[in-house]
């Protein structure tokens, strides 16, 4: 189900003062690096994503792969951060981003 776009605007605000979790770099989407980007969207339900990734092209496809992801939603996308969203309705409130 997509989000609405004052609901966005909210996670923006929020992914807004957050550090990045998880680095893609020239490897892509690793197995290591999925791991990892599971743990962190299930842990912390909203989470910043650096690219470290040159071109802007290959950078727009990560971003694509990211979004298919089983329900991972692209909150934004500003040159190599993107900010990522997948809800867990039995988060811990204390690693959750959006229970604070």
């Amino acid at each position: 189900m997509p989000i609405s776009a004052d609901r966005k605007k909210q996670f923006r605000s929020i992914g807004h003062k957050l550090n990045p979790i998880v680095t893609i770099a020239g490897n892509g989407l690793s197995e290591g690096v999925l791991l990892e980007l599971n743990r962190a969207l299930d842990d912390h339900e909203l989470i910043k994503v650096k690219l470290g990734i040159a071109e802007r092209e290959d950078r727009k496809a990560m971003a694509a792969q990211l979004q298919a992801l089983p329900n991972v939603e692209l909150i934004q996308e500003i040159g190599k951060v993107v900010i990522l969203y997948r809800g867990n309705k039995n988060a811990n409130p204390k690693l959750s981003n959006l229970q604070k």
